[in-house]
């Protein structure tokens, strides 16, 4: 939230001075020299007056979209927000800032709504924070219209999406703010949209003249890579111990029965982890929630109730043990790591499983056929994400309607490791032909399982048990391991050529797959990997690539005592440790080694408000750390300072502004969860 740059523009005036005023506002409060990509465009149509629907990805800075706006125009700027869990903080941070800001929610007990309220009217708010559902309320109304508003925000503005994977009621009730308040700018934001979700936020926002600004979808700090699930727990630890030890981190699962079995798991061996889901009480949740936020290295393993809205910067991975049920869920959900602009990871364990169980709860699911159409296209589009054998990054930018730059990334595991494709249309045809045989032969459906066990010529308890093992197809598939038979399943299911059917998740035929059976069709499938793409010695050299990009060894010291202090800090005040600096402003200082305020106050992140809160305290680290340097070996201390020389250049320099602002096959383990215990 308070981790962009940006703004200008004042109310009304498009002129140099309210330029230089909006810029003004963004370096005094917010510690940026420059706005980044369609940042000074809005906030100049904003501020200007005019509507806006924004799509900007997580850690792009959609938060100074709206916040300079409530700046510089007259007037307090109303932001909505689902989040209530998170309306503290996020008031916490704009306060650190020196912004007055306030929120209004269900957590507060009278006298506490009171004071916000008061100073709401009496002008002594900046931005003020309202969940959808107040605005349901007359009184809310009624207050809002006794007050001098200076813009609207609704954020998350994709939960007005009726189809969408956030759908919330409340929201449909936001159009009348426009009809209300009609002479009030109104700027809705969202990190996931496509260009259909985008014009139904329009519609139902009653927002015909918004200006639209769709900024890149690209998180080319994130490296996308996803593995063939065997044992799912176990290669998340193995990921986790290898790549990501001590980071913080969040892991999604499908059932809040996965959640609390991972969490267990990881803590188990090592790793600090709580569970998240709706399931827990309030009060658990939020405790979790609030240790996520303010300590280092947790590992939170949610349902999908967990993470819209998180602020922290520094989440360095994003795992999924259960296949996401849209591509824009996946986007959303992986999108919470490196908001910082660091080096991160978006991970996910995929597998035959993950098919059959999706399709089984969009057959068995309630809504009608629109909606289940609907969710099986979603599906699909997942599915071929998973099983591309062309770059990840290029398929997601497509998806979101954005013309790829290079059809090579660099930096998602089929560019870093190019997967072999194979001619699969013969072992294509003996999977579909046993289906066949068993449904004209004998009248039977069964799932993959079974199917295999057949293929492989196995003569398991259940094929004698109904005389399997003499049909015509048994033991025509020895070719084929059974990893490898559940990748030809799982790629037949995701291009259509099968389909999965009924409460046991059955496999029966498509009207594709005549086409296959009959040789008119050519079915090429992807090489099952035998274990993840990245080998540790790839693992070595993107860790330590990153430390160098960041900091030069001997300065790590410097960095991690800045950190130490920011936690002492965090600690006292009762607030997440970002809210005071972010990781890349703490990198910066080091690499700067300031000795004076005005030094300290050239540095990216650093406002007016917290030098002055805590400029002194970060140059008493520094003189600490200075005066013990002085009494160490001379020749170590000189060769420290040239380092730190050496690293303080264009690319040092690059890699501080690109963190600052707001900016296959394999048998699963994983018993299939209860519906019932799914967080939708």
């Amino acid at each position: 939230m308070s981790e962009v740059t940006e703004r200008e523009a004042v109310a009304g005036t498009a002129s140099a001075g309210s330029d230089s005023e909006v810029l003004a506002t963004l370096r005094r409060v917010f510690g940026y020299e420059d706005f980044r990509g369609e940042q000074e465009a809005v906030i100049e149509h904003v501020v200007a007056g005019g509507d806006a629907v924004v799509l900007m990805p997580t850690g792009g800075g959609k938060s100074l979209c709206y916040q300079i706006p409530a700046l510089v125009r007259p007037g307090t700027g109303v932001v909505v927000s689902p989040l209530i869990a998170l309306m503290q903080d996020q008031v916490d941070a704009l306060r650190a800032l020196g912004v007055r800001a306030g929120f209004v929610n269900s957590t507060q007990d009278f006298d506490e709504r009171r004071t916000v309220e008061a100073e709401f009217l009496a002008g002594e708010l900046d931005v003020l924070y309202l969940a959808p559902e107040r605005l349901r309320l007359d009184t809310t109304l009624d207050l809002l219209s006794r007050g001098k508003i200076s813009v609207f925000a609704i954020d998350e503005a994709h939960c007005v999406a009726q189809w969408g994977h956030d759908f919330r009621p409340d929201y449909l009730a936001l159009s009348v703010l426009g009809q209300r308040w009609p002479d009030v700018p109104r700027i809705a934001l969202t990190a996931t949209a496509t260009h259909a979700t985008h014009q139904e936020i329009t519609q139902r926002l009653g927002m015909p003249d918004a200006k639209h600004f769709v900024a890149s979808f690209d998180r080319p700090n994130i490296q996308y890579r996803i593995v063939p699930k065997a044992d799912p727990k176990k290669q998340l630890l193995a990921f986790l111990k290898q790549e990501h030890e001590g980071d913080a981190g969040i892991v999604y699962c499908l059932s809040r029965k996965s959640v609390e079995a991972t969490a267990e798991f990881l803590c188990r061996n090592g790793i600090d982890a709580v569970p998240y889901h709706a399931g827990l009480d309030a009060g658990t949740r939020s405790a979790h929630q609030a240790r996520f936020l303010r300590e280092d290295g947790l590992v939170v393993c949610a349902t999908i109730a967990f993470g819209m809205g998180i602020d922290k910067p520094d989440v360095r991975f994003v795992a999924h043990l259960d296949l996401p049920k849209s591509v824009e869920g996946y986007y959303q959900e992986t999108g919470r790591a490196g908001r910082d602009g660091l080096a991160s990871t978006a991970w996910m364990a995929y597998g035959l499983q993950d098919v059959v169980q999706q399709r089984k709860l969009i057959n068995s699911g309630e809504g009608d056929g629109a909606f289940r159409r609907r969710a099986a296209s979603h599906l699909d589009a997942m599915l071929a994400l998973c099983e591309t054998a062309q770059c990840r990054r290029a398929q997601l930018l497509t998806y979101f309607g954005q013309e790829p730059q290079a059809a090579n990334c660099g930096n998602c595991d089929t560019c870093l490791t190019p997967p072999e494709t194979w001619d699969g249309t013969v072992v294509a045809q003996k999977l579909l032909s046993t289906v066949v045989r068993l449904k004209r032969e004998r009248g039977q459906k069964f799932g993959a399982g079974q199917i295999i066990d057949i293929l492989l010529g196995r003569r398991t308890a259940k094929v004698i048990q109904f005389d399997h093992d003499q049909l015509s197809v048994f033991g025509i598939g020895e070719e084929l391991s059974e990893a490898e038979w559940r990748g030809v399943a799982r790629q037949l299911l995701a291009q259509g050529l099968m389909a999965v059917e009924g409460e046991y998740g059955t496999l029966v035929l498509t009207d594709e797959s005549a086409a296959v059976l009959g040789r008119q069709r050519e079915v090429r499938l992807r090489k099952e990997a035998p274990k993840p793409a990245v080998a540790r010695a790839a693992r070595g050299e993107r860790k330590a690539k990153t430390v160098a990009a960041e900091l030069p060894p001997e300065l790590v010291p410097v960095f991690e005592a800045l950190r130490a202090w920011r936690g002492a800090q965090a600690k006292e005040n009762g607030v997440p440790a970002y809210v005071i600096f972010h990781d890349a402003t703490l990198r910066e200082i080091a690499l700067q080694r300031p000795t004076s305020i005005a030094q300290l106050g050239t540095v990216g992140g650093v406002g007016e408000k917290k030098l002055a809160t805590w400029g002194e305290g970060v140059l008493a680290v520094l003189a600490e750390l200075d005066g013990a340097d002085a009494g160490a070996d001379p020749r170590a201390d000189a060769h420290a300072g040239s380092g730190a020389g050496a690293d303080s250049g264009p690319d040092a320099g690059a890699g501080a502004g690109a963190s600052g602002p707001d900016l296959w096959a394999g048998g699963e383990a994983e018993p299939e969860p209860e519906p019932e215990e799914i967080d939708w």
